[in-house]
């Protein structure tokens, strides 16, 4: 296809726009801007003959530019999914709807949104949204630090997922003075499913002002963004930011994508035609269009005469956004090549680490906060998170103080539920009753439900009590198959271990204080374990009538064997959406209890128990003989049909 380039229209005078009124309503607008790109003919105004100004000559409109895959663009290997989105996703990458902004106001870099998590997360889930834009491997692009190679302690957070918002990059970036407008403005942080409010407080009011301080001492610095080409056009490039901020993207990508044909050494107008397809790929839920805005970022990084400040802006926003199609790796080369162009910068290192926690790579992490410490020994966001590896390398003691201070010192991304929950747990574990502090600063920052209920992926209005009767959860059905066969799923259980204790699997969440702890798993997520249920077919058969168990993709259905001696740390599961059920099959008279809050209880052989394991649990096996039980997790009553069909698996 032959494509013929306009000439470009004069500079207005002193780089203002109001001499580009075209259509005569007294000021600049989106229809003048579409006039000055050459988008649209200019309306006949009748002038006054000492105001008569030109119209500029109509541009011919470039087609299936914007379905061009960039020379040299990096392989897509992205398809559309059928299945909705991860609640995370949603709620992590959905930008701010589009506001009007005038060009000649100061406006701010996009702040980083990070898939998740952004780590990202660790806050309830966000609403439950119908789409198709989800990572290519949502395996991948989930709350990593539950899924790592080192053996994090997994309790109360969403095992193998990375979704939400544990607000990585949280720090505000610079706003754009005058001469480099038409920068994108500030977007919002990133929300929880059901934003709690945060109590008032002194701890929370101090923390706030700390975050408006810090933020506020970010912006004084303005980045530059414009080269001296970028200057001589910058009246073109106003216009079509002028439209992408006012939501009109598939015209801003037609704009930009004509300012870059014309100009193809333009860092700023390269740098707006990705800020396009990365709004257009929000619009259209489309990681196709995704991954040419990851493409048209790295072009913008890599031409000459790039400034420093557009370089650092387009290669972060490409690694936010490799993260969040899943590609982790990709995204972890990027934030190198960052931190070697921007050695000083502590920012960029920190999410360094965070990349490598994203892979589950620890080590790789540890190493960087390490050296962050080493030439910043106050930072907070180092602090916690190196507490955090630390923790999970089941250094209790040692985390304690990196976790403390950090989260004392209010930066941003500190304030993060999953730091006040292993701060705690480490507390609990070398018997400083101080957790509970933490875990009140904690449900005031809105993290948990309550000082009890501190699960992590919630979903909120649901009901929440810590002991429940059959009545109360509605599967008196199922409670009675269960009580009524119990002696037949104890058999099978018994011939399982009896034939081979192997397939019972030693605890692997490290919630053990002492003892010996295993599990033999029939289903997980919603799905069936392998050829488990050969082993114990009457039992599987029982419960396939019963999709609230069997469907319950939060949840499991497993046999637990604990032995004399085992004690089970005070803990809490992942999530509010299921409830769980343990049968009594073989419990010895005395010395095994469950406490569940400020309530103790005792398993009785043939008779089911059934607790909210979002509330803080202990387990204590002071018999002389094994304790046997049949755990079934089934969904929370009051979730719809629909939020059991497209809630995320834990």
């Amino acid at each position: 296809m032959c494509i013929t380039q306009p000439s470009s229209p004069p500079l207005p005078p002193s780089g203002k726009l109001t001499a580009y009124d075209t259509d005569g309503d007294g000021d600049f607008d989106v229809e003048d801007a579409k006039v000055l790109l050459g988008l649209k003919e200019a309306p006949h105004v009748e002038d006054s003959p000492e105001e008569r100004t030109e119209t500029t000559e109509p541009v011919v409109e470039i087609t299936n530019q914007q379905a061009a895959e960039p020379q040299g663009a990096e392989p897509t290997e992205v398809t559309s999914s059928e299945t909705p989105a991860e609640e995370t996703v949603s709620v992590s990458e959905s930008g701010p709807s589009p506001v009007d902004v005038d060009v000649d106001d100061d406006d701010e870099v996009s702040r980083s949104q990070d898939v998740e998590s952004e780590i990202q997360a660790a806050v309830p889930l966000p609403p439950l949204v119908e789409d198709d834009f989800v990572p290519d491997d949502p395996r991948d692009s989930v709350h990593p630090y539950e899924d790592q190679a080192d053996g994090v302690d997994t309790t109360g957070v969403e095992s193998g997922e990375y979704l939400t918002s544990s607000k990585v990059t949280q720090e505000a970036e610079p706003a754009v003075d005058a001469e480099n407008q038409s920068e994108p403005a500030a977007e919002p942080e990133p929300q929880s499913e059901t934003p709690r409010e945060t109590e008032s407080g002194p701890e929370a009011e101090g923390t706030t002002g700390k975050q408006a301080e810090l933020k506020e001492k970010a912006k004084k610095k303005k980045p530059k963004l414009l080269n001296k080409l970028d200057k001589t056009i910058k009246a073109e490039i106003d216009a079509a930011e002028k439209l992408r901020k006012k939501g009109k993207l598939e015209e801003a990508l037609r704009a930009f994508d004509t300012l870059v044909l014309r100009h193809p050494q333009s860092p700023r107008s390269r740098y707006g035609k990705a800020q396009a397809e990365d709004d257009l790929a929000e619009k259209l839920r489309s990681n196709d269009m995704l991954q040419k805005a990851i493409n048209t970022y790295r072009e913008a990084a890599e031409l000459p005469d790039v400034t420093p400040d557009l370089l650092r802006a387009a290669l972060k926003r490409r690694a936010e956004r490799q993260q969040f199609l899943g590609r982790m790796r990709g995204s972890l080369a990027t934030l190198e090549r960052l931190t070697q162009i921007f050695p000083e910068d502590i920012t960029l290192k920190n999410e360094l680490g965070v990349a490598h926690l994203l892979l589950g790579d620890n080590k790789g992490a540890k190493k960087v906060y390490e050296e962050v410490l080493a030439v910043s020994p106050g930072n907070g966001f180092a602090k916690v998170h190196y507490g955090f590896i630390l923790k999970s390398e089941n250094k209790i003691a040692e985390s304690i103080p990196y976790l403390k201070e950090g989260l004392e010192s209010g930066e941003p991304g500190t304030d993060d539920g999953r730091f006040y929950f292993h701060l705690g747990d480490a507390l609990q574990r070398v018997g400083d009753k101080s957790a509970y502090h933490w875990y009140e600063l904690g449900h005031q920052h809105g993290h948990f439900a309550s000082v009890w209920q501190r699960s992590l992926y919630n979903v909120d209005g649901l009901k929440a009590q810590p002991w429940w009767t059959p009545k109360e959860t509605g599967y008196n059905d199922l409670v009675k198959t269960l009580e009524r066969n119990w002696k037949t799923i104890r058999d099978e259980a018994l011939a399982v271990m009896d034939q081979n204790t192997g397939l019972f699997v030693p605890e692997e969440e490290n919630l053990r204080e002492k003892g010996e702890w295993g599990q033999y798993t029939l289903w997980q997520q919603g799905k069936k374990v392998g050829n488990s249920c050969q082993g114990v077919p009457k039992t599987c058969s029982l419960l396939e009538r019963y999709p609230e168990a069997t469907g319950c993709k939060r949840g499991q259905i497993k046999f637990s064997v604990m032995q004399p001696g085992t004690h089970v740390w005070p803990h809490t599961g992942p999530t509010n959406c299921r409830l769980r059920m343990h049968l009594g099959l073989v419990i010895p008279k005395q010395g095994c209890r469950i406490r569940c809050t400020d309530q103790t209880r005792e398993w009785e052989e043939g008779k089911v128990l059934i607790f909210d394991d979002s509330f803080e649990h202990e387990v204590w096996q002071d018999a002389n003989s094994y304790r046997l039980i049949f755990i079934v997790d089934v969904w929370h009553p009051e979730l719809t049909a629909y939020q059991r069909q497209t809630l995320s698996p834990i």
